[in-house]
């Protein structure tokens, strides 16, 4: 279904990403863990196309990605969403609104120079925020509602493109525990219920442990686990996170978390 070989990104002298391969054969909830610097971000933002690898191959469903150029590129990018860390909403916008910027990709120049909608895209907007639990704020400004409302928002336009992936970098990283939890679980249930693919960028080991099918660990830019969380053990934390983490064997997973978050304010950011 996703297969990616030998994918590489160069910035100058700086590899973010080296030589990753990976096949993903079904829809699933992937978490991909690693400190800050490691590649996370990058390797999402190249399966997206943000970025073009410097080298290697990304097939979807047997079809090469990575040469996607014009049209072909702006049709993947509605197929594989996009959620990020800072939510992108327009702020002065309302919700409605930003949820039906999942349909530019589909709409002609003068009907988004005009911001004219058919009846039918709203009515679905409107559902998936009910979905969603906020379909109450559709009319407010993006910029009047909670982070955690405003992540939602984020989904909900992602999920207005029908997309067969749907790629969070570092979803819930701005976010407090509660909202957190109520953002995870609607990535986890939008994977359960319509059977998309979800592949999250995640800051802590608990949860990528609580909510994800698989789990990818990175270091230095190079996939250095790729297994169940039940397979995630502290020596194998160890190298993903590196040899000089001081936490005993009985360490807790939010220990290790707590480790990572330390990190990611002294380092690059992915």
């Amino acid at each position: 279904m996703l297969r990616i070989t030998q994918l590489t990104k160069n910035f100058g002298r700086n590899t973010a990403v080296d030589a990753a391969s990976l096949h993903i054969g079904a829809p699933a909830m992937i978490g991909i863990i690693g400190r800050s610097g490691a590649g996370k971000s990058t390797l999402l933002r190249m399966l997206n196309r943000l970025e073009d690898a410097t080298s290697g191959s990304i097939q979807f469903n047997d079809r090469e990605i990575s040469g996607l150029t014009g049209a072909d590129k702006r049709a993947w990018q509605a197929d594989c969403a996009m959620i990020f860390q800072q939510f992108n909403l327009v702020p002065r916008m309302d919700v409605v609104s930003n949820v039906l910027h999942g349909t530019l990709n589909r709409r002609s120049t003068l009907a988004t120079l005009f911001n004219l909608y058919p009846t039918a895209d709203i009515h679905r907007a409107i559902d998936i925020l009910d979905r969603l639990g906020i379909a109450e704020h559709a009319p407010k400004r993006a910029e009047a509602l909670s982070g955690g409302q405003q992540q939602r928002v984020a989904i909900a336009r992602a999920l207005m493109q029908d997309p067969k992936i749907i790629l969070a970098d570092e979803p819930i990283a701005s976010l407090d525990p509660m909202n957190a939890q109520v953002v995870m679980e609607a990535l986890r249930r939008i994977h359960e219920e319509d059977g998309r693919m979800v592949i999250a960028n995640l800051h802590t080991l608990d949860t990528a442990r609580r909510y994800c099918d698989r789990v990818i660990g990175m270091r230095a830019g190079r996939i250095v686990f790729d297994g169940t969380p039940e397979q995630l053990t502290t020596d194998m934390a160890r190298e993903i996170y590196g040899a000089d983490a001081s936490f005993s064997e009985e360490a807790t997973s939010t220990e290790i978390g707590a480790l990572d978050r330390s990190a990611k304010a002294a380092a690059v950011p992915a």
